[in-house]
């Protein structure tokens, strides 16, 4: 142990350390969804893999406040969310849609998205000074829980995989919910009504009467922040400051 982390109250490192753990859960619940599509329980394994998107979505926060980078600065925090979000974004959706039969050709377009969304994890420039994705982030188990709720015909399902995989090389934005600052509150808030509305309509024994508008409301805010994304592409490069 160096000079610094003597230094640093045990209270701080066992706060950093809870935090790298909490972070480190995304992987035992990409396991668990895992289990669940071996099981064909694809209700469960979205709901798993919709949990490991809420760690994702606050675990960096919790990172700032516990001063991981300062408290355990021989754990690479990044490294470790790259390894979770490739498992739970990419390799576990990606198998759903193949073993769900969301797909027409599975081997050839799985096999595009697992290389394409190495390209995005790679990069350097992922996201711009303002918090937005360059080009489609990899969110597969996003586009997984639409085929799957929407019931499109695999075909019409193959078209939109092998479009997302172009759009992944392609000089546009897409808005992160929690780090885009041009809308202050209202962007957050429709994330959480996105959120609602998406476990809500993947709850067992809801009616069609019931799952069809929630599913709407769903689409409909996730389009939204799609639009917000690319409307920030029309607006062009930052200014230099």
């Amino acid at each position: 142990m160096d000079e610094q982390q003597r230094a640093t109250p045990a209270t701080a490192r066992v706060a950093a350390w809870a935090v790298h753990l909490f972070s480190a859960t995304g992987a035992v619940l990409a396991l668990l969804a895992l289990a669940a599509i071996s099981k064909h329980e694809w209700t469960e394994a979205m709901y798993w893999l919709f949990a490991a998107l809420v760690v994702d979505g606050v675990d960096g926060s919790f990172a700032r406040a516990a001063r991981v980078k300062e408290v355990v600065p021989r754990i690479d925090g990044e490294a470790l969310d790259l390894v979770i979000d490739y498992l739970n974004y990419v390799f576990v959706p990606t198998l759903f849609m193949w073993e769900a039969g969301l797909l027409p050709n599975p081997l050839f377009l799985g096999a595009l998205i697992q290389v394409s969304s190495l390209y995005v994890f790679a990069r350097r420039d992922m996201k711009t000074e303002d918090g937005y994705f360059r080009g489609f982030p990899a969110l597969w188990n996003i586009v997984a829980l639409y085929l799957f709720a929407a019931g499109l015909p695999r075909d019409t399902a193959g078209l939109i995989v092998a479009a997302l995989v172009l759009l992944t090389f392609a000089p546009i934005h897409f808005a992160h919910p929690f780090r885009v600052r041009d809308y202050g509150i209202w962007l957050p808030a429709l994330a959480v009504v996105w959120s609602a509305a998406t476990v809500a309509m993947l709850l067992p024994g809801i009616s069609d009467a019931v799952r069809s508008p929630l599913l709407m409301l769903s689409s409909g805010a996730a389009l939204i922040i799609v639009g917000l994304g690319l409307f920030r592409s029309m607006r062009g490069p930052l200014p230099a400051s």
